[in-house]
């Protein structure tokens, strides 16, 4: 089952969904172990071993989530970019062996837990540095620390680089355009390198890593950004045999635009015309791949109740579920289609009876919580409706805002069995020790 057709999975699913709402309440988020497996083996047959497969933890970072995508079969492993991510990844069961940490915002405690991992002798797979100064403060600390000595392994890094290209996705998700904040210029790179090659072994540099952007439409600017690292690694192998590696980002469509969005085994096709550019003794021998909206997204379903009925020149919903728990269509304006899983109290699969467009909206004190127009059956206080396409970026970017505790992750496994993968918030929690209770 490919992730485009994932969102069939709906009759199938329509009664757990009402289940899971029955038993936990709304709102929630729920998660198809079938469709994500889906995902995975769409992706380990564009990428297949050895290709190194990572699953970007900062889509969806509830540990039984990570734990689902990371387990024994799914050969994936974690990438994290923080000590919260990383705490998460390990809580699911990934040793360090299989994590990998990055992220524009690692702060010095990250890089100092990444350097007390190599001391204890149980390094990350590597971290991928942002800049020159970070270079420098990771190998302060790894000298400190003794890395690289008596057999004590060295950090290795990798280096991003910033491609300077023009992803064929909308412009707030194009990190690997020329005047966004991530990566490396090639010369910055190239001295970096060579500066941390020549310090003493405490760091290893092992290539490179770069990522375009999320969402791509096509495979235009992802092409010319890996054909910019393969010929940088290839100069830097020259002299620097350790360095082998080119991770080449995610960023695979899930959501496609008009036309189609090309699938992760149309990038893959590139690559071995690219490697023939350079010498066989210059290309990368390791590679890896690290999405994570492409693994989780279309696994993922946010159930919600409704509030209000209205009529404002055509049906106006207001539910129990907004920004708070997906806040993609506030800070984005992406839609997220919503079906009905009841109907004036009886069960619907989301596609029976007569639909009319209907505006839908979330419960928060803003007028930014609105989450489209969308064709529903007549509904009424209490039916239950669910969001497709929540499972990234839903969860992991939820807030508290309005005094809301987080909703609870369910699984929904292959058997039909729901497991409570993290409970709701406690409104208790919420309010701490301030009232002296």
């Amino acid at each position: 089952m490919t992730v485009a057709a994932t969102t069939d999975r709906l009759p199938a699913i329509a009664g757990a969904l009402r289940e899971a709402a029955r038993r936990f309440g709304t709102p929630l988020y729920v998660t198809d172990d079938v469709a994500l497996g889906g995902a995975v083996d769409e992706l380990r047959a564009a990428f297949p071993d050895p290709w190194i497969r990572q699953y970007s933890v900062k889509a969806n970072d509830v540990p039984a989530v990570i734990e689902r995508v990371t387990r024994a079969g799914r050969s994936l492993g974690a990438n994290v970019v923080s000590r919260g991510e990383w705490a998460a990844a390990r809580a699911a069961g990934v040793p360090n062996e299989r994590i990998t940490l990055e992220g524009v915002g690692k702060s010095d405690g990250d890089l100092a837990a990444a350097v007390r991992a190599s001391a204890r002798g149980e390094p990350l797979l590597w971290t991928a540095l942002e800049s020159p100064e970070e270079a420098d403060a990771l190998l302060d600390r790894a000298r400190r620390a003794g890395v690289g000595l008596g057999g004590v392994p060295a950090v290795d890094v990798l280096l991003r680089l910033n491609p300077e290209v023009s992803p064929e996705t909308q412009a707030v998700l194009a990190v690997g355009a020329g005047g966004s904040k991530f990566g490396m210029t090639e010369t910055e790179l190239s001295t970096t390198v060579e500066r941390l090659a020549a310090a003493g072994g405490a760091i290893r540099p092992r290539g490179i890593h770069l990522h375009v952007g999320s969402q791509l439409g096509a495979v235009d600017a992802w092409r010319d950004a890996v054909r910019r690292g393969v010929a940088l690694l290839g100069l830097l192998r020259g002299g620097l045999p350790d360095v082998d590696t080119l991770d080449v980002g995610g960023g695979f469509a899930v959501v496609e635009p008009a036309g189609g969005a090309p699938r992760p085994e149309r990038f893959a096709r590139e690559l071995p015309e690219l490697l023939e550019s350079i010498p066989a003794a210059r290309r990368p021998s390791r590679f890896a791949i690290e999405p994570g909206r492409f693994v989780v997204a279309r696994a993922g379903w946010l159930v919600g109740r409704v509030l209000h009925v209205r009529d404002r020149g055509g049906p106006q919903l207001v539910l129990d579920t907004g920004m708070t728990e997906l806040i993609r269509p506030a800070l984005y304006g992406v839609d997220h289609p919503i079906v009905a899983l009841t109907a004036n109290g009886a069960p619907v699969d989301g596609t029976a009876g007569a639909l009319e467009p209907a505006a839908v909206h979330g419960p928060i004190c803003e007028s930014t919580d609105a989450l489209g127009e969308h064709s529903l059956p007549p509904l009424r206080r209490g039916d239950l409706v669910a969001i497709s396409d929540a499972g990234a970026y839903g969860t992991s970017q939820s807030s508290t805002y309005n005094g809301r505790p987080r909703p609870p992750q369910v699984i929904l496994e292959a058997n039909g069995r729901l497991v409570l993968g993290r409970p709701r918030g406690r409104i208790a929690a919420m309010a701490g020790r301030s009232l002296g209770r």
